[in-house]
């Protein structure tokens, strides 16, 4: 018969079995899985280096394609625009590298700068609607009357500098006199809404706006505003072009909400890569594209038609 001390020893050796049993098989697992992340991470750091390869011959292909374009464009753009006037719009983040590059394709295209005008944070800031509507509304010139459909800031604003700034499509003419465009211009000067140099702009018959990334993450109605500006721009010009950077045709950016909306992009043409030669060539070459009476969507950003237009406009 098994004694009380008998059964109490042969617990005890059952539970010291299992418990170097644990033990054994707990260092036998670690060291399994120890082996297993040291091949994972191998097999990650092989992937990581092989995309780092794959991203820098990528980067050399692009830096070596921009440089192409860039020797290419006085070829590709050469008479597009010849002998017409271009006016520069530039939102408070568009880079000034991409603004220069633009007016240089612009000369190699033979048109001619008639002014630059830089929108201020004030022109889009939606807190500043009241104050800038004022503003316009008091400078339309006698005889003269906006659209009825631009209520908002950004409409107002494109509708009357279009009508004092841009040539009438149909007969080529402006439609305002000096003075009144340099009122316009000096009372939006004066509010804060623009700025521009010592040289004085002269009207033209196309636009370019050209934005950054910034107006799409800006939470005061300001890639709406600049959106709205260039379809109000568009309706009293022969054209208009507008180009940013790659974020601007996401979430609330002016390319994003141009392309959202069946009527703006029907009327306004935009590339979304103008940090790219291939964009600042596309943006003139949309131009070409606007005096012929078309419109596209241009670039590698959200519903972006084609890289750039197929056939160069005669």
């Amino acid at each position: 018969m098994i004694s009380l001390r008998q059964h109490a020893i042969s617990i005890v050796a059952i539970f010291l079995a299992l418990a170097i049993g644990v033990v054994l098989g707990s260092q036998t697992l670690a060291a399994d899985l120890l082996s297993g992340l040291r091949a994972d991470k191998a097999d990650l750091r092989q992937q990581v280096d092989t995309l780092t390869e794959r991203n820098r011959q990528l980067d050399e292909q692009t830096a070596a394609a921009d440089r192409f374009i860039a020797g290419s464009s006085g070829r590709i753009l050469g008479g597009t625009l010849a002998d017409r006037g271009v006016v520069v719009f530039t939102t408070p983040d568009a880079d000034p590298a991409d603004v220069e590059a633009v007016s240089r394709a612009l000369a190699a295209a033979g048109a001619a700068v008639t002014g630059r005008i830089a929108l201020t944070e004030a022109f889009a800031d939606a807190t500043e609607g009241d104050r800038m509507r004022t503003a316009l509304t008091n400078v339309i010139p006698a005889g003269a009357q906006l659209r009825t459909g631009a209520v908002d800031q950004g409409s107002m604003a494109g509708d009357l500098l279009g009508l004092v700034l841009l040539l009438d499509p149909a007969s080529g003419q402006t439609r305002s006199t000096p003075e009144e465009l340099g009122l316009v211009l000096e009372t939006l000067r004066g509010g804060g809404f623009l700025a521009y140099g010592d040289t004085p702009v002269r009207p033209a018959q196309l636009a370019v706006v050209i934005t950054g990334d910034a107006a799409a993450a800006a939470g005061d109605g300001a890639g709406p505003n600049i959106a709205r500006f260039a379809g109000a721009l568009r309706g009293r010009g022969a054209g208009v072009v507008l180009a940013g950077r790659a974020g601007t045709a996401d979430g609330q950016g002016p390319i994003a909400v141009v392309r959202a909306d069946a009527a703006l992009a029907a009327q306004v043409s935009t590339v979304d890569n103008v940090e790219r030669e291939l964009g600042r060539v596309t943006t003139v070459l949309a131009l070409g594209e606007q005096l012929n009476g078309g419109a596209g969507r241009y670039g590698t950003g959200a519903k972006a038609a084609s890289l750039t237009l197929a056939v160069v406009p005669g």
